[in-house]
């Protein structure tokens, strides 16, 4: 075989003898390390994209092409990269809070911001409070939350301002001033975590407290504080008189025992006596039945004996039957001999 060697004056050599193209093989070289830095930049795009971490007050939400397709907790997880599956984290494990009439996001003098358009509510009696709200929740599903409503925070403060008013609405506005604060924050929450089952917005109620409720001008507070104050007074009175009560009732119970212990010894007394004269009367009607003219003779003469006490009673003894015995002032005589 035969070479046909030849030189331009680039210094290309050409081993057809066709002329070579100055700076070729830097282009090529140029080539290949724009082929290498894409190839590199897209494994560290597909490396860094193929995993994501979550912490422990998260849950993440994974979707295949638009799809949910699972829910993972805290830790180290891995994902199909380029977008295939995209990770949307939810704070799962935090209390988050909605102020109702008021708002701390913004302090001044310490005070936070009324709003009186939402505090500002109607009793069942006609009055008119402002009653401020404070509710904590927390997000209980994440699909939910994410994709069930457009804004779920904004729901949850509607229903609960509308439960308010019902609450509100139903009850006298002493209870919502002074003693019926805790009614009304039970009936809310219950209200409220029974609707949000039904909504599923993947949210769940906390808990709920008044604030402060207050009437709308100072005259109605001044008169609703001498109204508490007048309660405070009266419960005062009433423990006063519990501890009188209490000292007072260990003396009544002693007493009322004593009374109770002696009509008991009268009571067995007189049973005792009415037992012994039942037995007198048994022992007396067996010597009446057996000698019945004598038991007679002899009830007749103690009969006159209580009947007539100061009469002297004077048996005729005499066989025959005389009275002479009877009309003898004996003791008379006997007394006469004796002086």
């Amino acid at each position: 075989m035969e070479y046909n060697f030849s030189f331009n004056q680039g210094g290309g050599t050409s081993y057809d003898g066709a002329p070579k193209k100055p700076g070729s093989g830097a282009l090529k070289k140029v080539r290949r390390i724009l082929v290498l830095a894409v190839v590199l930049i897209l494994v560290l795009a597909a490396g860094s994209s193929c995993y994501y971490t979550v912490n422990d007050k998260q849950q993440a939400v994974v979707t295949t092409f638009g799809k949910v397709t699972d829910v993972t907790d805290a830790g180290v997880h891995f994902k199909l990269p380029f977008g295939i599956q995209k990770v949307q984290k939810v704070d799962v494990n935090v209390y988050q809070k909605i102020e109702i009439g008021y708002t701390t996001d913004n302090y001044r003098d310490n005070y936070g911001y009324t709003n009186a358009s939402e505090s500002m509510m109607i009793t069942g009696d006609y009055n008119i409070v402002n009653v401020d709200f404070f509710v904590e929740y927390k997000i209980s599903d994440p699909v939910a939350y994410l994709y069930a409503s457009d804004s779920p925070e904004l729901v949850l403060k509607n229903l609960i301002q509308s439960q308010v008013r019902n609450v509100v609405g139903s009850s006298t506005v002493d209870s919502v001033l002074t003693d019926g604060k805790q009614n009304i924050q039970m009936q809310v929450r219950d209200l409220v975590t029974q609707i949000l089952e039904e909504y599923k917005i993947g949210l769940s109620l906390v808990d709920v407290k008044i604030q402060d409720s207050e009437p709308p001008t100072q005259e109605v507070i001044e008169a609703f504080k001498a109204v508490e104050t007048a309660k405070q007074k009266a419960e005062t009175v009433v423990n006063d008189a519990k501890a009188y009560q209490n000292a007072k009732l260990p003396d009544a119970q002693a007493q009322a025992d004593k009374l109770i212990q002696n009509a008991e010894y009268l009571k067995q007394n007189r049973i005792n006596e009415a037992i012994e004269q039942v037995a007198m009367f048994n022992a007396m009607y067996e010597q009446y039945r057996l000698n019945p003219e004598i038991t007679k003779t002899r009830m007749y003469y103690e009969a006159i004996s209580q009947v007539l006490p100061g009469v002297k009673v004077f048996i005729n003894t005499a066989s025959d039957g005389s009275n002479v015995e009877m009309l003898l002032p004996l003791e008379t005589l006997i007394e006469g001999g004796t002086n």
